[in-house]
């Protein structure tokens, strides 16, 4: 498995817009994703800072996508 790169929110954002997730929702610092087939996530949006390998190897999880998908629909963003 390739190592995930490090990105920050803006980028996770695009991601999860381009899969066809919508922004449902913002607590804070903390926004949520859902997709019309019930997949849920939540990003945070800390200005200034990446998400860390563990929190998008977990979101990456939570989304259903493989790391090698990922990185894949980034290279087209």
């Amino acid at each position: 498995m390739p190592p995930i790169p490090v990105i920050n929110y803006r980028i996770m954002k695009n991601i999860l817009l381009k899969l066809g997730f919508q922004k449902t929702r913002q607590k804070g610092s903390h926004v949520f994703f859902r997709h019309s087939d019930g997949r849920t996530t939540t990003v945070p949006n800390h200005k200034g800072r990446d998400l860390a390998a563990p929190l998008s190897r977990a979101i990456l999880r939570e989304i259903d996508i493989s790391v090698e998908e990922f990185i894949e629909i980034m290279k087209g963003i």
